[in-house]
């Protein structure tokens, strides 16, 4: 596979990771985040939030990976 077309596959492929990622944890946080101590909450953003991030880096990795 060429890195061009792994390119166009990690773009998509990030804008699905990224979306469903915030919809996903939106959504837990509503229902049992929204009630916790705020603590509890501060500890689910700062994971939520940054959570992400690791996928994302092992996806640019492959992203750029030679040919």
């Amino acid at each position: 596979m060429t890195i061009r077309t792994r390119k166009l596959i990690g773009t998509a492929l990030m804008i699905v990771l990224v979306l469903g990622w915030a919809l996903f944890f939106m959504g837990l946080a509503q229902g049992r985040v929204a009630q916790a101590h705020a603590f509890w909450q501060f500890l689910y953003y700062v994971i939520a939030g940054l959570g992400w991030v690791i996928p994302a880096a092992l996806l640019i990795k492959w992203m750029s990976r030679p040919d």
